[in-house]
């Protein structure tokens, strides 16, 4: 689920951005799980924000806060 799933892509992975935030593999996995399975339907927690931007500045990835913004899904009305 995006846009948690690129993000974590870009980063290396579950296991790469667990370790740089210090949580468990498992938490950030379940960012890209829908919010029935116990995830955040995409969204990566704000507190974990500031820590992935200089993650990915140290890692020369190109990502800004407007990143972490989900984009709406569907048809617009």
């Amino acid at each position: 689920m995006e846009p948690a799933s690129s993000i974590i892509s870009a980063l290396g992975g579950p296991s790469a951005v667990a370790k740089a935030i210090g949580i468990h593999r498992t938490r950030v996995s379940m960012w890209q799980a829908s919010r029935e399975r116990g995830g955040t339907d995409g969204l990566v927690p704000y507190r974990h924000i500031p820590k992935l931007l200089e993650l990915a500045a140290e890692r020369g990835v190109h990502l800004s806060p407007a990143d972490f913004i989900p984009t709406p899904t569907g048809d617009a009305a």
